[in-house]
């Protein structure tokens, strides 16, 4: 007679690993606290470029209605309020009386009235203004053609300006240096809350001894695993959101100029992202095993926070000078490199193999902090009580 084993089959590390991760997802998704921080961040990264677009918009941009002008005279006037840094919107309009109607209306802001005649007149609603000096050159420009003209001379094409900066690399960064401090001003924000995140959890399960249970079926790495994992997910997916809908919406308003910065830009602090949040949640779920009770978590996590703080005020000092001894050789310092790297990276300052060589030692000190930290963890999780030193927690893992 064969008997069939019914009995379930253990889950594999991999499996219990996703089972983690998958519990502090759909835990975090129930959490108002962190639906309300992503939607606050969402609403500030919208505001920032809407206030962009209405400071941008005042005086940059007028309308001029024309009376009795050629296609040329239209074409100075673009041009010369582009050499002015307007846009020019150029209307025009039957007779002198209907420019006047016009401005009064405020459908323009200007009405010029024959531009390339003996005795041009320009209507505004009050004496001063952009519009003046538009006309004035456009009209100036449109006379020395005409004179030209007569006399039987033709004006050959200027020649284009061959720009050789002395620097290499001499492209403007300015937007993509901006971009990135925002960037990493949402980094450390993000850092500091998933990490808490993570601290919060372990001391949750030893308090409640929820982690009694789960190590009566997992091991201490496996559940440290799920934690990193499923909160890494969460906040990779948070800062893709705010990445896209910034970008997005600063292509579509028109905010960036180089749009082709701002995305590469945007991609390497996502990059950092995953890069320091591996580093920094093992940290802090390290820290957070050696209490018990939240009142303590924050005399354990004050030295993380800390070296967040430091990275993020030399990311700020980075950006007005990128290849200050300070900023090079803090980006390559595992912990700070997340936060001031990007900024280097953005300014156009840190060559490939330097970035290579930080993310290089980011990868060497995370292999480090999840070999010992796991070890700590390991020893001080099933210990409750007062808080534990880092010696007797790997003595209580050796035994």
């Amino acid at each position: 007679m064969t008997t069939t084993d019914t009995r379930p089959r253990p889950l594999g590390s991999a499996a219990l690993v996703r089972l983690v991760a998958g519990r502090e997802i759909s835990t975090r998704l129930r959490d108002k606290n962190f639906l309300i921080s992503t939607a606050v961040l969402l609403v500030l990264i919208i505001g920032v470029m809407v206030f962009q677009v209405l400071v941008n918009s005042g005086g940059s941009n007028t309308t001029i209605g024309v009376v009795g002008g050629s296609p040329a005279a239209e074409r100075a006037l673009v041009a010369q309020g582009k050499a002015l840094g307007t846009d020019v919107d150029v209307r025009s309009l039957d007779d002198e009386a209907a420019a006047r109607q016009a401005v009064d209306d405020g459908d323009v802001d200007a009405a010029v009235v024959d531009p390339e005649g003996s005795d041009p007149r320009l209507i505004v609603e009050r004496h001063g203004g952009a519009e003046q000096d538009v006309v004035q050159g456009a009209v100036t420009a449109l006379s020395t053609a005409g004179q030209l003209q007569q006399a039987g001379l033709t004006l050959q094409a200027p020649p284009q300006v061959d720009v050789v900066p002395l620097e290499s690399g001499g492209e403007d960064r300015t937007q993509a240096t901006v971009v990135a401090i925002v960037g990493v001003g949402l980094l450390y924000f993000l850092l500091i809350l998933f990490g808490q995140f993570v601290a919060q959890g372990v001391v949750e399960e030893k308090s409640s001894r929820v982690v009694e249970l789960l190590l009566a079926t997992m091991k201490p790495w496996q559940l440290l695993a799920g934690k990193i994992l499923g909160l890494g997910l969460l906040g990779l997916a948070q800062i893709v959101i705010l990445g896209v809908v910034g970008t997005a919406g600063a292509i579509a308003f028109d905010v960036v100029d180089v749009p082709g910065q701002v995305i590469g830009t945007v991609v390497s602090v996502v990059a950092w992202f995953v890069i320091g949040y591996a580093f920094y949640a093992s940290v802090f779920a390290v820290a957070a095993s050696l209490v018990s009770r939240q009142e303590d978590l924050g005399s354990v996590l004050t030295p993380t926070t800390i070296l967040l703080v430091v990275g993020f005020v030399i990311s700020i000092q980075a950006a007005g000078d990128p290849t200050s001894t300070l900023a090079t050789v803090t980006s390559f310092v595992p912990g700070l490199s997340p936060l001031v790297m990007p900024v280097r990276m953005a300014a156009g300052e840190a060559a490939w193999w330097e970035v290579v060589v930080a993310v290089l030692l980011m990868l060497v000190a995370i292999g480090l902090i999840v070999r010992l930290g796991g070890r700590v963890y390991a020893g001080a999780l099933l210990r409750t009580g007062g808080k534990i030193k880092l010696r007797e927690a790997l003595q209580a893992e050796r035994a």
